[in-house]
């Protein structure tokens, strides 16, 4: 599969000023063209990918970009082409932070909402802190009649290089009769990953859940000193596992049926 990753933004230092630059998986620059703002339309970007995409058409253009995404899309119905959203563009934001790496502007940090309440109809009955060694994770997942199962294989711990027996943290939930539904709004908003935030160090805090571009979610809290130490654990445990984590969703802790799961990884930049 041939994927690109793309962005279409205005230069720091001359806002009427915009850039593309796409690359591919591996890191190499396959085009850049700057315009006017007057010209930043998908009609110029059109312009652009046209003759690239007569050469050799990729597969997939990944955006990471909000302010970039519809133009993208525009351009990609025409030139039909799939665009995928999705913040695991490393290989595109690495090259944009070594080009501005000595300003004060960092090129791929975008706004972010205030991290929003989780709807209360989609509240589990309880949940916990779970870790699966990575060896295992994609055979014991793959194989189970699960409804809504996402685990990319470029998130296969092989592939990654990780050791089979490097632990992978994450959340299990026993979402009861809202098990189907938590499971389903999860599928819909395309969860990235779950990061633990302190609010008071070692006593209490959460779990937000980041999801598309941009948004955020209260998922989870709690005022306990013992879940506490667990969630700082858990956030260790996912440095030595390349960010790699979990959410699992099941009706009940029988271990007989599932919901959802999700192999997750955190986003560094």
């Amino acid at each position: 599969m041939v994927v690109w990753q793309a962005d279409f933004y205005k230069h720091s230092s001359n806002p009427t000023q915009w850039e593309l630059i796409i690359c591919d998986t591996q890191g190499q620059i396959i085009h850049e063209a700057t315009c006017q703002q007057a010209e930043a339309t998908y009609h110029w970007l059109i312009s652009q990918l046209r003759p690239m995409i007569n050469q050799h058409r990729p597969d997939i253009i990944q955006i990471f970009r909000p302010q970039s995404l519809n133009l993208f899309r525009l351009a990609g119905e025409v030139l039909d082409i799939e665009i995928e959203p999705t913040r695991q563009t490393e290989q595109l934001k690495n090259i944009l932070q070594q080009r501005y790496q000595t300003a004060t502007y960092n090129p791929v940090k975008l706004e972010q909402p205030p991290p929003q309440p989780l709807p209360e109809t989609l509240w589990g009955e309880k949940w916990h802190f779970a870790t699966f060694p990575a060896g295992d994770f994609m055979a014991y997942f793959s194989d189970r009649p699960i409804p809504i199962r996402e685990i990319p294989d470029k998130f296969n711990p092989i592939n990654l290089g990780l050791a089979s027996t490097v632990k992978l943290p994450g959340i299990i939930i026993y979402g009861g009769r809202n098990a189907m539904s938590l499971a389903r709004w999860l599928k819909e908003n395309n969860p990235v990953s779950l990061r633990y935030i302190p609010k008071e160090i070692g006593q209490s805090g959460g779990l937000v859940l980041e999801t598309g571009l941009i948004d955020r979610w209260i998922f989870l809290t709690f005022e306990d000193a013992e879940m506490a130490t667990s969630a700082q654990q858990y956030e260790a445990q996912k440095t030595l596992s390349k960010g790699l984590h979990f959410l699992v969703i099941q009706p009940d802790d029988s271990g007989m049926t599932y919901s959802g799961v999700w192999l997750l990884k955190q986003v560094t930049n």
